[in-house]
């Protein structure tokens, strides 16, 4: 009987070890095959890590494509780098190193900001946004509608594109390549509607705006002859 006992510890001490050496070995293998500089996901809506569905506190490594679906948004915090921001229905394959954060936009928008030591580049098929080191740096770059805008909020920024160099100040925008309308491009749609309006429908409406304030000034002579705009201007009418 205190044979078998003692057998019977052996065996789940043995267990034990082995099951402790495998976390062990699994721990050692992520560790090699992820290095460098990580950041930590949160989102809002449906997001995906190279393909995965992804949670917040997740840990984003270098080399990752970061994708949002619609209504929905990522933020990668990467300390003393900065962060990255993806908007609604935006994919890109993000990259980190020392002193340097880079991005490869394949859609919608992406939103950058760096703590002054670390540089950034947001790659698209038209050029590139560049960020540098030497101040921090706030800048959104968007593909939307198949073109490349690069608005900047702060820092150094540059857009690099057909073979130019353009600095974009604080507060400005700066584009490359060709806007090509899609359904997703809110930006031109709204833009644009007002211009698309029919010779006819215009014309209704420049005269229904006219019936409108026609029939504002007969109700106003109806009722006083005398119509005060406020302060000290009084327009007097014509039939006293």
């Amino acid at each position: 009987m205190m044979i078998s006992r003692t057998w019977s510890r052996k065996s789940i001490a043995f267990a034990v070890t082995i099951a402790v050496l495998s976390v062990y070995s699994m721990v050692a293998l992520a560790k090699t095959g992820q290095t460098g500089i990580s950041g930590e996901l949160s989102v809002s809506g449906q997001v995906t890590v190279n393909g995965q569905a992804a949670i917040s506190g997740a840990t984003v490594f270098s080399d990752s494509v970061v994708a949002t679906g619609a209504n929905s948004s990522a933020v990668v915090s990467l300390g003393k780098l900065g962060r990255v921001e993806l908007l609604p229905n935006s994919s890109a394959k993000l990259n980190f190193s020392s002193g340097n954060i880079s991005a490869s936009l394949e859609a919608g928008r992406i939103q950058v900001s760096t703590l002054a030591g670390a540089s950034a580049i947001v790659t698209t098929k038209d050029g590139a946004a560049v960020a540098d080191a030497r101040q921090a740096a706030s800048f959104m770059v968007d593909v939307e509608c198949g073109d490349m805008r690069v608005n900047s909020q702060g820092g150094i920024v540059e857009l690099r594109a057909a073979g130019k160099t353009t600095s974009i100040a604080a507060g400005t925008t700066e584009t490359a390549g060709t806007p090509q309308p899609g359904t997703r491009c809110t930006r031109l749609t709204m833009a644009r509607t007002f211009g698309h309006l029919s010779g006819g429908a215009l014309a209704a409406l420049l005269l229904a705006a006219g019936g409108a304030i026609a029939a504002i000034i007969l109700a106003g002579r109806s009722s006083n002859n005398d119509i005060n705009f406020g302060g000290t201007v009084t327009v007097i009418s014509p039939t006293r």
